[in-house]
């Protein structure tokens, strides 16, 4: 079995840190990776960071991820509410799949109450800023044993 998982981040997270730091904080996406890096090479995983603005190369990294992870970690940003083509991506991954949104995405517009990701995921966190990686991986750490 694998042991990488795929850390995917969908469209203007390449801006963390910078865009709306009020509802995103200060980190930037390299910080996440820094962290979650550190945490999964402590666990004796291996992670493949990736961040893509655009849908088909988000749906490619989960295609890759059918033959080389055993676990993805995403926030798929706006297309959480949009995208039933990665959805449909993830359908077709047998791993271990965990959702996560850096804001509480219930208490924002009612548009981004619905996640087509939500229906594939093993877990959703959200609200939990940019520590919601790193609980999310430290979940499939323990599921991966």
């Amino acid at each position: 079995m694998s042991k990488t998982v795929f850390l995917i981040n969908g469209p203007n997270l390449n801006l963390l840190g910078k865009r709306e730091p009020e509802i995103y904080g200060a980190d930037t996406l390299e910080d996440v990776k820094e962290r979650c890096a550190a945490l999964a090479t402590g666990a004796g995983l291996t992670l493949d960071a990736m961040q893509s603005n655009h849908e088909g190369e988000i749906i490619d990294m989960i295609h890759r991820a059918r033959d080389e992870a055993a676990a993805i970690v995403i926030n798929p940003g706006a297309f959480t509410h949009t995208s039933i083509a990665i959805f449909d991506a993830l359908q077709a991954f047998d791993g271990l799949v965990f959702e996560v949104h850096i804001s509480n995405v219930h208490k924002r517009e009612a548009f981004r109450h619905h996640s087509y990701v939500s229906a594939r995921a093993d877990g959703v966190l959200a609200g939990f800023g940019v520590e919601g990686y790193e609980l999310a991986l430290r979940r499939v750490i323990s599921l991966l044993g």
